[in-house]
């Protein structure tokens, strides 16, 4: 793989990672809810859970998910029902307990299975990936080239989060999000919910 061939791999994982979606709101609600560690893990975890998209996708089960109609309707509608879960639970969490950083409301396993599920109950990641590595794909490629294309989606993905959870957990941002609690859980219980209606509804 040349490095232009590579930049170009960059630019695009870059973009798909910062495109708004259900993943940008569960690095938030952990980083608001339960600070810097929980934010980050939950990065990782979602990186992970988007690397072994791109792994399956090279093993060509990434392209079973998208022939098999039964499968991706269930996987979508799999991620809906996760979405509205973590909707309900902002909706019904206690005043301020969302950005309670002491309390400590959930726990670091939470977020890293919040991370993890997220990226694996989205179909949609297996059609960018067949779309992405069919560009860059030969039928030559090495094992070697094919890790760098799933390192570079890994780093990416987490790396963005990362950024993300960090800006978000800053105590001086984080004390200016605590006076809104209340209102920052309503919204991200709505976003969620909404995000898992137009996933089943399109």
């Amino acid at each position: 793989m040349t490095l232009t061939v590579w930049l170009s791999l960059v630019a695009i994982c870059c973009l798909g990672a910062i495109s708004p979606g259900p993943s940008l709101v569960v690095v938030l609600r952990h980083s608001l809810g339960n600070g810097r560690s929980h934010g980050i893990l939950t990065a990782i975890s979602h990186g992970t859970g988007v690397a072994i998209w791109a792994v399956l996708t090279l093993w060509g089960l990434g392209l079973l998910v998208t022939e098999t109609p039964l499968l991706y309707t269930a996987l979508t509608y799999a991620g809906a029902g996760y979405l509205a879960w973590m909707g309900v639970k902002a909706l019904r969490a206690k005043q301020n307990s969302a950005l309670q950083v002491e309390g400590r409301s959930s726990s670091l396993a939470d977020a890293a299975r919040d991370g993890i599920m997220i990226s694996l109950l989205n179909p949609k990641l297996a059609i960018f990936f067949i779309a992405l590595f069919s560009q860059f794909v030969s039928a030559d490629q090495g094992t070697t080239e094919q890790l760098i294309m799933v390192a570079t989606v890994f780093s990416i993905d987490t790396l963005w989060y990362i950024i993300v959870a960090l800006i978000i957990s800053h105590p001086r941002v984080l004390r200016s999000l605590e006076k809104r609690a209340t209102t920052i859980n309503r919204a991200t219980g709505l976003v969620l919910i909404g995000l898992a209606l137009r996933v089943v509804t399109l």
